[in-house]
């Protein structure tokens, strides 16, 4: 026998689906507004940016940003192209490469930051308090796979 959700469980799915839908769409459109490029292009700077000189190999930013392997390989090859990304090869793994953020790279990841930032503090900062900010937080947090502190 298979569980039906429940109304209430229907209920949240719908919002949450429809407000990140909306929160994203928003966020995109700032980037946009500002000349930049779209915010799947921050995710991928920002974690070569934090994973530092040493890079990161292509699988581990799919597993850090959930991008499908086939997204993630278009995605790598424009942003080398626009000399944002450098593909360095792998000493012990002859088809291997590792991938690292350029100085160009973390440029653009900072203006990015600048817009994106304040739209994450106007669409969302600043119509919750903080307390129902680290509730919502808590209870997304509660729905990850798999569960996660952050």
């Amino acid at each position: 026998m298979k569980a039906a959700p429940s109304p209430e469980a229907i209920k949240a799915w719908a919002r949450l689906m429809r407000v990140s839908r909306q929160l994203v769409e928003k966020a995109e459109d700032a980037l946009k507004e500002g000349g930049l490029p779209p915010l799947a292009w921050y995710d991928v700077l920002h974690e070569l940016a934090e994973a530092g000189e040493g890079g990161l190999r292509p699988f581990q930013l799919i597993e850090r940003t959930l991008f499908a392997q086939y997204n993630m390989s278009r995605l790598l090859a424009r942003l080398e192209a626009d000399g944002l990304v450098e593909k360095l090869p792998v000493s012990d793994d002859g088809r291997g490469q590792t991938i690292r953020i350029t100085g160009k790279g973390r440029e653009t990841r900072r203006l990015m930051w600048a817009v994106y930032g304040r739209s994450i503090a106007e669409l969302v900062g600043a119509r919750l308090p903080a307390a129902d900010l680290e509730t919502l937080a808590a209870l997304l947090g509660r729905l990850r796979h798999p569960l996660a502190g952050d």
